[in-house]
């Protein structure tokens, strides 16, 4: 062996302390972690984020209330805003009858407790069914894409603003989206006490909450938070900067 590689190792033992403890993992505490949120893209990847709420209920007639509610902020936004957009059909019968335009029995189901999940943090996804033939979604989509510019999507529906609700009904229920210094929330309660629906996005964390109480319902929560990153092309200070680590391997005869 070379006598330069012997003195390197030596250099490079006479550095490590007594105990070898380098390399020894430590587990972060999640103070710690909690610290690090928003910090594990380099600044200017990001080309614009976007949110999308939408919150549905079809009773057991075909009749659907709903609404959907976008935001999407880049890099020339001036002040960030949802966008709101109502869903309003009307059914044509239920499946078994779908010439019938009787709308739907009235709800008997009972539900009880719940009053903790007021409290929670984080994502919070809730279906509680006191009913028959019913069906409840609740979905978070994370959409990360890469490219140089934000996608050519122009904002739909009426304007929700600071502390003001938008409201819609039909023969499905009654639906409210309200916007606060908190967040926004999608609200449906349904005709017919067949229940009731909450989604929301709030002081960082989101709610899905669905009570069915009825039948025949079909209910659906929905939020999609899409992200497009910028390609990460090297710099040419930071390939320079490993062309010379590379160059030192070349005195130890490498």
């Amino acid at each position: 062996m070379k006598t330069s590689i012997w003195v390197a190792m030596l250099c490079l033992a006479a550095s490590l302390p007594t105990q070898a403890q380098t390399l020894k993992p430590i587990e972060l505490k999640d103070q710690e972690l909690a610290n690090l949120r928003g910090r594990y893209v380099m600044p200017g990847r990001i080309v614009s984020f976007g949110v999308v709420m939408t919150s549905t209920w079809q009773n057991a007639k075909g009749d659907v209330i709903g609404a959907s509610s976008s935001m999407q902020v880049q890099q020339s936004t001036i002040k960030p805003q949802f966008y709101v957009s109502m869903i309003n059909e009307k059914g044509t019968g239920s499946a078994s009858s779908p010439n019938t335009s009787t709308p739907p029995s009235t709800g008997t189901g009972s539900v009880t407790g719940g009053s903790g999940l007021n409290s929670t943090q984080g994502v919070t996804q809730v279906v509680r069914a006191a009913g028959d033939n019913n069906s409840a979604y609740n979905n978070v989509d994370i959409n990360v894409s890469k490219g140089n510019a934000a996608p050519a999507t122009p904002p739909q529906g009426q304007v929700l603003a600071a502390g003001s609700t938008l409201t819609g009904a039909n023969d499905a229920g009654a639906l409210s989206v309200s916007s606060s210094g908190a967040g926004v929330q999608l609200n449906i309660v349904a005709n017919n006490n067949q229940g009731t629906t909450m989604q929301r996005l709030a002081q960082g964390g989101l709610m899905q909450n669905t009570t069915l109480i009825g039948g025949g319902n079909q209910v659906r929560n929905i939020t999609s938070l899409n992200v497009v990153m910028r390609e990460n092309v090297p710099t040419a200070a930071s390939l320079n900067g490993n062309l010379d680590q590379l160059k030192g391997l070349r005195a130890l005869g490498y």
